[in-house]
């Protein structure tokens, strides 16, 4: 087990080490840009973890204890995709040309794109909610009894237990 879990670490630790060799040719020698890029590789994960991950957990375990239970589960989800899109669509809500150009990425407009994205993530999340809540309104509390065979006509003596 020890020999699976190394072997599959090799790969993670080889391609980390490609990334600090990638990011010391362009920091050294030192410039102004590289105390920027350093500030938002250190400050990305920061804020994540400190701000937005706690805030999107909170948020989600009051919503689940404060939504009816079939709510529980399409609210939750919901809360969490948009803490995702949020983190996402941060570098381009930020400033104009947050990221590096990629073809059609900047012919729209972000906000309208993250706005859609999350009106169309809540729209599922309101189906969903109105599906489950139908289908447990609608599902018998009790079974339905078997329907009748040939051999249940009036008349015929009831089998015996156990047969």
């Amino acid at each position: 087990m020890k020999t699976a879990r190394a072997l599959l670490a090799l790969p993670g630790l080889a391609a980390l080490a490609w990334g600090v060799v990638l990011f010391a040719e362009y920091a050294l020698p030192v410039r102004p840009d590289v105390l920027a890029t350093a500030t938002w590789i250190v400050g990305g994960p920061v804020v994540n973890d400190g701000v937005i991950a706690p805030l999107t957990a909170v948020l989600g375990i009051v919503l689940a204890r404060v939504v009816p239970s079939p709510w529980k589960a399409p609210v939750v989800a919901g809360t969490v995709i948009t803490g995702v899109l949020a983190i996402l669509a941060f570098p381009l809500l930020w400033r104009p040309y947050g990221t590096p150009p990629m073809p059609g990425l900047h012919d729209g407009d972000p906000a309208l794109g993250l706005a859609l994205t999350v009106a169309a993530v809540w729209l599922v999340v309101i189906v969903t909610g109105l599906t489950i809540r139908i289908a447990r309104t609608r599902s018998p509390a009790a079974p339905a009894a078997p329907p009748h065979t040939p051999a249940d006509r009036p008349g015929t003596p009831p089998a015996p237990p156990g047969k």
